[in-house]
């Protein structure tokens, strides 16, 4: 259940009694660590507050299309980029046939058609209408389309009748939709990601380091091993949980990095998302430097090169499916392109750390990924998970090719 900690999952809720147990499920799933916004339809208003969802949730509700107030905040497309999941529960007969249409009048329906993360669909009608032909042509037609239905169960329902058409229960939704963050397209394969910074000691006070926090490299541990990978993480000084199932090796300087990272060779993938000190002091000091009180001078340090870490690894004779980073403040594509060609890799992963929205320790990046035939493909800005969910499926897909 790991899997769901601080995914961003959309609960959209339609209109039926089933409505209720939609409070429980936002509660469990803000207990296992996922950011939670709900989406109400009119008719789930009339059996739930928004302010009960608000509660729980810890977000404001979002329950009109044409809200002026809601789209200076969180507007509907970027409501709809931001979700990892879209998880409707309860999904009535009359939703799921506004899925089928492709109707877009209202928010939720209109989220549906904006996002691009998966959305799962919890059933929850009444039996006679579960089992109608044209309710059970609209599932298939949902299924074949991508769209997860969770249920129905069986069981005593409201209006008294008994059989299919019952919601299933918040715990195993939430069961449910930590499993859809499982995928198998690295099965069998050991992943080397190297994430955060590396600090060159001065002396035992004092050190050189960068801004790096480590988010994205970790982002892409935890998809790798949500794609059945067998993860190795060597990180540099960060303040970040181990995900679930990786590896993790904790150094702190450059020679540190290179040398775990070569004791963990062989390996079928390197991703090499650490910002590694390009230099280090040429001397570490023992004791801590002491300034001079009767001089105003400064002190220089003298700098010398560090190994090059994802060029080392890159020309092995055990080579691995080589991905290179490049965090630039300009000519971004340009430096990223001479990047992949000069350090032997296989893709390189271009993002501008001059935006702040997008640089380091923000939650969120956008990046641009160069293959070896220079074509780019470009991944909008979201959440560092679900970039690293799609940097992962994207690198499955090429080291298949290989």
């Amino acid at each position: 259940m790991q899997r769901l900690f601080q995914k961003r999952i959309i609960v959209g809720i339609g209109g039926g009694i089933a409505a209720y147990k939609s409070a429980e499920l936002v509660r469990r799933l803000r207990d296992l660590g996922a950011e939670v916004h709900v989406v109400m339809t009119r008719g789930a208003r009339e059996f739930i507050t928004p302010l009960t969802l608000q509660a729980l949730s810890g977000n404001p509700v979002h329950t009109d299309l044409l809200d002026p107030q809601a789209e200076a905040g969180m507007g509907h497309i970027e409501l709809a980029r931001w979700a990892d999941l879209v998880l409707i529960a309860p999904c009535t007969a009359d939703l799921m046939s506004r899925l089928v249409q492709g109707s877009a009048n209202d928010l939720l329906t209109t989220l549906v058609l904006a996002t691009d993360a998966p959305i799962a669909l919890a059933p929850a009608m009444n039996q006679a209408m579960w089992a109608d032909s044209a309710t059970q042509t609209n599932a298939e037609i949902l299924n074949q389309r991508g769209f997860k239905l969770l249920g129905p169960s069986s069981g005593i329902q409201a209006c008294g009748d008994i059989g299919l058409g019952r919601m299933l229960e918040p715990e195993l939704l939430a069961q449910n939709a930590a499993d859809l963050f499982a995928h198998k397209a690295l099965t069998g394969k050991h992943i080397l990601i190297t994430a955060g910074p590396t600090r060159e000691d001065i002396d035992p006070v004092r050190y050189i380091t960068n801004h790096s926090s480590g988010k994205m490299g970790f982002s892409l541990a935890e998809a790798a091993a949500e794609a059945g990978a067998r993860v190795t993480l060597v990180s540099g000084p960060v303040h970040l949980v181990t995900p679930d199932r990786v590896e993790r090796i904790d150094v702190n300087s450059a020679r540190d990095m290179l040398a775990a990272c070569e004791a963990a060779m062989p390996c079928d993938v390197l991703i090499a998302a650490a910002a590694v000190a390009d230099y280090r002091p040429e001397t570490s000091a023992e004791k801590k430097l002491k300034k001079d009180p009767n001089s105003a001078d400064g002190m220089t340090l003298k700098l010398i090169r560090n190994p090059d870490i994802l060029a080392t690894l890159a020309q092995r004779a055990d080579r691995p499916f080589s991905v290179g980073f490049a965090a630039e403040t300009h000519n971004l594509l340009e430096y990223a392109a001479c990047k992949l060609r000069d350090k032997n890799l296989d893709l390189i992963v271009a993002n501008d750390v001059a935006n702040t929205s997008i640089g380091f320790n923000s939650d969120e990046n956008a990046i641009t990924v160069i293959d070896r035939e220079q074509q780019q493909t470009s991944f909008p800005q979201t959440s560092k998970s679900k970039i690293a969910r799609q940097l992962i499926d994207f690198i499955a897909t090429h080291i298949h090719k290989v």
